[in-house]
């Protein structure tokens, strides 16, 4: 069986040409066999979206049953409290995922995922 992925980026149109392809290739070199795809419903069309409780919510309820592993992946952008907003997703992820088999992790590119 193989895990199943879900890319968040903060907008899919360019990110998930650089996402899913380094995801997909970081996950077979530890040995994880993944399904990796890149969530393009709701496009959340930038960072602001992006880190929306809200709108995170909204995917994990969508995604829930088909998905294991939820990776929400955005810019730094020189925001230097982006990891300790990106905590705060994490963490009212783990109450709201709680009792089910998937989880969310959240990480921010230095400083561009395109770099």
């Amino acid at each position: 069986m193989s895990t199943r992925v879900l890319i968040i980026p903060e907008d899919f149109r360019k990110d998930q040409f650089m996402l899913q392809p380094l995801i997909q290739r970081m996950l077979k070199g530890i040995g994880v066999r993944a399904k990796v795809d890149v969530c393009q419903e709701p496009l959340l069309a930038g960072i602001g979206e992006a880190l929306k409780w809200d709108r995170i919510s909204e995917i994990l309820d969508d995604n829930r049953n088909m998905v294991d592993l939820f990776l929400l992946i955005v810019d730094r952008d020189c925001k230097e409290n982006r990891r300790q907003r990106l905590g705060n997703i994490e963490a009212k992820a783990k109450k709201y995922l709680g009792g089910t088999r998937c989880c969310l992790i959240a990480e921010n590119a230095w400083q561009e995922i395109e770099v």
